[in-house]
């Protein structure tokens, strides 16, 4: 059905509307400064917590001979998962034209660039001397993953900043001319950005050309960032690890993950920022469907990735998948699979489950979930080695994150939610030029935004 295009007069009211609604959390927002308290309370315990694993070293975490990679690395894999999200989003529903994204996508490439600028920091944390980090970049190897790894994530990281900040330039060139009332150095921003932006036909060429190439760019860029990511496990020998498609069921388990916390970021928007005209049940529905397409494909590779060793049963892969299945990790893994995959796909097929705030509480069980896969990715493996553990203290043979670590594991979420609040809080969630023509609001209305004045 084709869309249908208002007058003049009635495009300017909902462009009025739109900017009535998406500039309000710019200037007030309810229970912003409580939730700045928060964040800055626990930024200082991470901190502190940092600190101390500095001043004495790697010593205060769980971490010891075996496992060396403990949840600082599961962590990192669950942010480079969640990063992903910008790129199912924007750039493969965004290059199929699909329409209901149009709301969505800041969204995502807020939380694409939020998870992905924390990534590489996560692993500075679970480095014993981050002061040679710049070693990596003067001294590093092509042969080595890790190597490919920093590349990947650094490069990611830039397009999905290219790619929230380039759509950005019509909505700061609004915002220059519509905002009053803020900070001098806020109004600098809106004007930088804005580039000039005058709305003609030959900027708006080059604007859509230049996030085509982007999006182009930023698939493989994506699919590399977390198969490499697979392979640093993968190239290994280890039980556990030693699988052919580590790729690919890492990416499909990424997608889950960044689903959930598209849905969860959606339901804080709607609720705190009043934008249930935006983002719609319909919006809901939509990406709970994608939530339940991407959790069965993620489903199949979980049993693909079970079932094969399980048939087989090698003496390595029988110790650890017991250990899976039944052992010491076998509560977590079950309520991981039941709560963070099965049963949120099951409940998700039902239509009054897609609605708001029950898709949101399945999407936090599903988010946890990805979390705590990730470390049963990481931990169980290095707990069976190819020799038997023996006449080692009784710490190496377990691992339970202590104290300073749950903190330090803590304070990359913080920081990401951090990126994410100052992002949301400086620019609308919504790329107002974009959702305007989605409603049928004209070229030639929206160009009259760059052309007024503000009073």
């Amino acid at each position: 059905m084709s869309k249908v295009t208002l007058s003049h007069e009635e495009g300017k009211q909902v462009l009025n509307k739109l900017k009535e609604d998406l500039f309000r959390p710019l200037k007030n927002h309810k229970g912003f400064q409580l939730w700045a308290l928060f964040l800055a309370l626990m930024l200082m315990l991470f901190a502190y917590a940092y600190f101390i694993q500095l001043r004495d070293g790697l010593g205060v975490t769980a971490m010891r001979d075996y496992v060396s990679w403990g949840a600082y690395i599961a962590n990192f894999v669950f942010f480079i998962a969640v990063a992903l999200i910008g790129m199912l989003i924007s750039a493969v529903l965004g290059l199929l034209n699909i329409e209901w994204i149009k709301p969505i996508s800041r969204i995502a490439e807020i939380i694409a660039v939020s998870m992905a600028a924390v990534a590489g920091l996560v692993i500075v944390f679970d480095m014993g001397r981050p002061d040679r980090l710049h070693h990596v970049f003067l001294y590093g190897r092509f042969q080595s993953p890790i190597f490919w790894d920093v590349t990947v994530v650094t490069t990611y990281t830039a397009i999905s900043a290219l790619l929230l900040l380039i759509p950005m330039i019509p909505d700061a060139a609004i915002m220059k001319n519509s905002l009053t009332g803020l900070p001098k150095w806020q109004m600098k921003i809106y004007e930088l950005l804005s580039l000039n932006f005058k709305g003609t036909k030959e900027q708006y060429q080059l604007l859509h050309k230049g996030m085509r190439i982007l999006l182009i760019t930023i698939i493989p860029v994506a699919f590399a960032i977390h198969t490499v990511t697979s392979w640093l496990f993968a190239s290994s020998l280890r039980y556990g690890w030693d699988s052919s498609v580590f790729g690919p069921y890492f990416v499909s388990g990424a997608f889950v993950a960044g689903s959930a916390a598209v849905i969860i970021a959606m339901y804080f928007f709607r609720k705190n920022y009043g934008l249930k005209d935006y983002l719609t049940d319909f919006h809901f529905d939509k990406m709970n469907r994608l939530l339940v397409l991407t959790s069965l494909v993620y489903l199949y590779f979980n049993i693909n990735e079970f079932l094969v060793p399980g048939y087989k049963m090698k003496t390595g892969d029988a110790i650890h998948l017991a250990q899976l299945f039944t052992g010491h990790f076998g509560i977590m893994f079950w309520l991981v699979q039941i709560f963070g995959l099965i049963l949120p796909i099951l409940l998700l097929l039902f239509k009054e489950m897609r609605k708001p705030l029950p898709s949101m509480l399945i999407a936090i069980f599903v988010l946890l979930g990805a979390w705590f896969k990730r470390y049963l990715i990481v931990i169980p493996t290095q707990l069976h080695p190819h020799l038997p553990i023996q006449n080692v203290p009784e710490e190496f043979t377990t691992y339970i994150p202590t104290g300073v670590e749950i903190f330090v594991i803590l304070g990359p979420m913080i920081l990401a939610l951090i990126i994410g609040t100052i992002l949301a809080k400086i620019f609308p969630i919504m790329p107002i030029w974009e959702v305007a023509e989605s409603k049928g609001v004209s070229i030639e209305t929206i160009n009259k935004e760059f052309e007024s004045e503000k009073k």
